[in-house]
């Protein structure tokens, strides 16, 4: 048991050593920190904390010598490159999210055999608050970076899109083709509730703006409300229509649009680059100057 209590708060590289069925090659990179904007809580959106990294990889012997060549080995670039691109790509809620994207892009890496992550919050206490996985190379790696998905056409409706007898006909022309489509929407016509802090607004707007989303769902049953980007993969895999809600993915991007959420044809327009799309449609006459800006199609159906 003492030796267990140890082992639970040792640095990885003596876990890795514990929990090897046999000698085992590894690097580590050890006290790692970086800045970064991580959260659950309100107090910690809008601010950066110290985030610390500890991560051992246990690797593959390299076969015959290495001949001091570095492209023969795993480097520790690696491993730092997969937190800043793991990082970079949203805003997350939890180091457990962190730690498993960290971990399943270091696997990806032909020689890593097994990796140990752990991360730490420097400045939420007196002590260090974190976690740590250990995580084992698939049987099969599969590239993230590689997508089997057809990309998308965003399509943005009006409000008076929204109530048109024509809704149905539109829907049937999207859903004809193989390619996924996502709905957007804007404010809806009631002006929503005034708040003199900005923060405050952009959320109130972004609700609004999810509001007008359910409106639209309650007018067919093919269009569902979706907030999250692992949603709309699913969604689009199984050929469903989405109906974007935005709070999440906007408030939980590295890079958010610049524009505010009353300006719908931009911020559907920074939603349709951020999904890759291969066209931004709109029914209704939105202006079509964010369009332009992203060199994406703009068509009034």
């Amino acid at each position: 048991m003492t030796n267990d209590i140890h082992l639970a708060f040792a640095h990885p590289s003596e876990r890795a050593a514990a929990t090897a069925d046999g000698p085992r090659d590894r690097i580590s990179v050890r006290d790692y920190i970086v800045e970064v904007e991580i959260g659950a809580f309100q107090q910690e959106r809008g601010t950066t904390q110290r985030v610390q990294f500890n991560i051992v990889v246990e690797v593959q012997p390299v076969e015959g010598p290495i001949d001091d060549d570095v492209d023969r080995i795993l480097s520790y670039d690696r491993v730092t490159e997969a937190i800043t691109l793991e990082l970079s790509e949203e805003r997350l809620n939890l180091l457990e999210t962190l730690a498993e994207r960290v971990a399943d892009r270091i696997l990806l890496e032909p020689q890593a055999m097994r990796c140990f992550v752990r991360i730490e919050k420097l400045d939420r206490g007196s002590g260090a608050l974190g976690v740590e996985i250990v995580r084992a190379r698939p049987l099969k790696v599969v590239d993230p970076t590689e997508s089997l998905l057809i990309p998308p056409r965003v399509v943005m409706l009006s409000n008076a899109a929204i109530i048109s007898d024509n809704l149905t006909g539109w829907l049937d022309q999207l859903a004809s083709d193989p390619a996924p489509v996502i709905l957007c929407v804007g404010m809806p016509e009631a002006t929503p509730p005034a708040s003199q802090v900005a923060p405050a607004q952009r959320r109130i707007d972004l609700l609004a703006i999810e509001q007008n989303a359910w409106v639209l769902a309650g007018r067919d049953a093919r269009c569902v409300v979706v907030a999250t980007r692992t949603e709309l993969d699913w969604a689009m895999k199984n050929g469903q229509i989405c109906v974007w809600a935005p709070s999440k993915i906007v408030l939980d991007a590295v890079e958010g649009p610049a524009t505010q959420p009353r300006d719908a044809a931009a911020l559907n327009a920074w939603f349709a680059a951020e999904m890759d799309a291969a066209a931004f449609w709109s029914i209704g006459g939105q202006s079509p100057e964010a369009t332009r800006v992203i060199a994406l199609d703009q068509v009034t159906l």
